[in-house]
């Protein structure tokens, strides 16, 4: 029943911005935590973003830090990822996915989250 839909990639140009969202329906997404993972074609997913549900914590890869902002609101069970100053390597499809915690080892989010929604594409080129 658990269901997560993304939305707000498109074509962009190098420094500009997107806001991303993650919706949930079938559960209360406040109760969990949320990240935002990207993958481009012959590459390894990367998690780019995590936020707690519990103290509402934050991770960002340190390809996005500084650059990206991850947020929620719970009265709208949505979660947000604000991209700016985008660059081409931002370039890939976005996937947001729900478990109980953001769980980070040696820097690196891991990817085992238990949802995942069916990704939207970000590209960014001129």
């Amino acid at each position: 029943q658990v269901h997560l839909v993304e939305s707000g990639g498109d074509l962009v140009q190098p420094g500009g911005s997107l806001r991303l969202s993650c919706v949930a329906s079938g559960f209360t997404l406040g109760y969990y935590a949320v990240g935002w993972f990207r993958q481009a074609p012959g590459k390894e997913r990367e998690g780019v973003s995590c936020i707690s549900s519990r103290d509402g914590s934050t991770y960002y890869a340190d390809s996005v830090k500084g650059r990206f902002t991850i947020s929620r609101d719970n009265a709208k069970n949505t979660v947000y990822l604000q991209m700016n100053s985008l660059k081409p390597e931002d370039t890939a499809v976005y996937y947001c996915a729900t478990d109980q915690f953001c769980v980070v080892a040696a820097g690196i989010l891991s990817s085992d989250f238990g949802s995942w929604g069916q990704g939207t594409q970000v590209t960014v080129s001129s």
